[in-house]
């Protein structure tokens, strides 16, 4: 097989907007187990939109947009369902801008000979499939908006705001998440910000500037913007697919305002939806419950929700959609606070 043969069927993004998960919902909040947990967490999203205090915190952690959902997430940018983002550097980098750039990713299967897939320059994300060749112009397109900013250390809000007025500038990526937050002032935070082909593309330009000044990532910065975001909020909720690192730094806000001498309160909402266990001790699987006990995610209105997320996320999403809630929530447009000198 030649290397164009595993190449055929993209991978199409869902569209919440074309299906309408209440009734659904509804009947799931009449049943058990992760069907009521769904039920009840759709409608704890939507209460965090019908409070005109709560500023909304997307964390992404996974494969989710190689997976088909990049269009859930654009379409909650651009109807002021979401506030800011953080993410895993995969996610915003590897696959959002990676599509934005003119890849795709394509139907593939987990059977497939691994070797061969190698040798063909073609990398599996389980049962999908992208083209090597098409990440390494992701890389270089990294460094070259790397190449192009002055010298100075920058939060990975700053570095993707700058990647998203590339997307505007050369009139790419219509349909990306990147440069919707950009255009809608959405910051995205990615602290792990060298986990992805960011960093590849920011090794390539660290190395060439030979010990002269250089563009770097400062993840402090990142904490700090994200803590001036929660104390310029009343309350706040999180809405949270996947664990990790975009989970616990998202968190960890009510504390880091406290440090500063700020009193703010624990996140109001809480939703985590995630395959992950809590018995490990691991962060991905500890509970919403757990996380009150660090003085993190209030009582009352959290939720876990033990599902994969390809098949929960887009329920809720529509779910919000549909209930329309959304429509009267303003712009917050956080960039331009954290941008003021």
């Amino acid at each position: 097989m030649e290397k164009r043969d595993f190449l055929q069927r993209g991978i199409r993004h869902i569209d919440i907007r074309s299906f309408n998960s209440a009734p659904l919902i509804e009947q799931f909040g009449e049943m058990s187990f992760q069907a009521r947990n769904l039920a009840r967490a759709a409608k704890i999203y939507d209460k965090m939109l019908l409070d005109k205090d709560c500023t909304i915190i997307l964390c992404l952690a996974g494969s989710l947009f190689s997976a088909g959902l990049k269009k859930v997430v654009y379409d909650l940018i651009d109807n002021n369902m979401v506030d800011a983002i953080v993410s895993t550097g995969a996610i915003i980098v590897d696959q959002d801008f990676f599509e934005a750039l003119g890849a795709k990713h394509y139907q593939g299967t987990p059977l497939a000979d691994d070797n061969e897939l190698m040798e063909k320059k073609i990398d599996r994300i389980y049962d999908t499939f992208i083209d090597e060749d098409d990440l390494r112009v992701c890389d270089m397109t990294i460094a070259g908006i790397a190449d192009g900013l002055p010298p100075k250390p920058y939060s990975s809000r700053q570095f993707i705001k700058a990647m998203g007025e590339y997307l505007v500038r050369n009139k790419k990526g219509k349909d990306s998440v990147t440069r919707r937050a950009y255009e809608k002032g959405v910051p995205i935070f990615v602290p792990a910000f060298s986990d992805c082909s960011a960093g590849f593309g920011l090794v390539y330009h660290q190395w060439h500037r030979k010990g002269n000044p250089m563009v770097s990532i400062d993840s402090a910065k990142d904490f700090l913007e994200l803590t001036k975001i929660k104390i310029a909020s009343k309350d706040s909720g999180l809405f949270m697919i996947g664990g990790g690192v975009p989970k616990n730094f998202a968190q960890d806000v009510p504390v880091a305002a406290d440090i500063l001498g700020k009193e703010v309160s624990m996140h109001k909402y809480a939703v985590q939806i995630t395959v992950a266990d809590e018995r490990d001790g691991a962060l991905s699987g500890s509970t919403l419950k757990e996380a009150h006990s660090w003085g993190k995610v209030d009582e009352g209105f959290e939720q876990m929700v033990f599902s994969e997320a390809t098949i929960a996320f887009p329920l809720i999403a529509s779910y919000a959609y549909h209930k329309g809630s959304w429509k009267a929530r303003k712009q917050m447009d956080f960039n331009a606070l954290l941008d003021k000198k």
